[in-house]
């Protein structure tokens, strides 16, 4: 297979939810700015997966994080892989990403890193960037709202070239 029919993919998931994330806020010098922190445990996963050479990303926001859902995002990530073009998959060793049950779209190869090592996905830093430029210090009525304001910040992300 020659580089020029292969996509490479990195992928990641997130938990966004009630329980968020706090990040620093601008504020005058000499106060102390208040952020609302809620104690409930609503949440939501985003699947996210992103192609940088290709400027293109493909997500699903889930209630839950098992093989169902990674089933059903590699079959997103599929369907989104160029026509007649293979894909790699970088991605971590969650317990979902190598379950038995698995079953990878024939246009997909899953690529594991090392275990205890997200530092060599750039696809961390992308979620990083969601929760800070939009799901932090945030407060949420319900499920809806959550899975809403993921599905606008990850829209938002690859909206944006590069």
């Amino acid at each position: 297979m020659k580089p020029s029919e292969v996509e490479v993919w990195f992928e990641d998931e997130l938990r966004a939810g009630q329980q968020g994330t706090m990040t620093r806020v601008w504020a005058e010098k000499g106060t102390r700015p208040r952020v609302a922190r809620q104690q409930q445990f609503t949440a939501a996963y985003v699947f996210g997966a992103v192609c940088p050479d290709q400027d293109k990303g493909a997500a699903l926001i889930m209630p839950y994080a098992d093989t169902e859902a990674m089933q059903w995002h590699l079959e997103e990530i599929s369907a989104n892989v160029a026509p007649g073009k293979h894909a790699v998959v970088v991605l971590d060793q969650a317990g979902w990403h190598h379950s038995r049950g698995l079953r990878p779209p024939a246009n997909l190869t899953l690529l594991p890193l090392p275990a205890h090592s997200p530092e060599l996905n750039p696809e961390e830093q992308v979620g990083r960037h969601l929760r800070e430029s939009h799901l932090a210090n945030r407060t949420f009525k319900d499920y809806d709202e959550i899975a809403q304001t993921c599905s606008e910040a990850w829209n938002s992300l690859v909206a944006t070239p590069g």
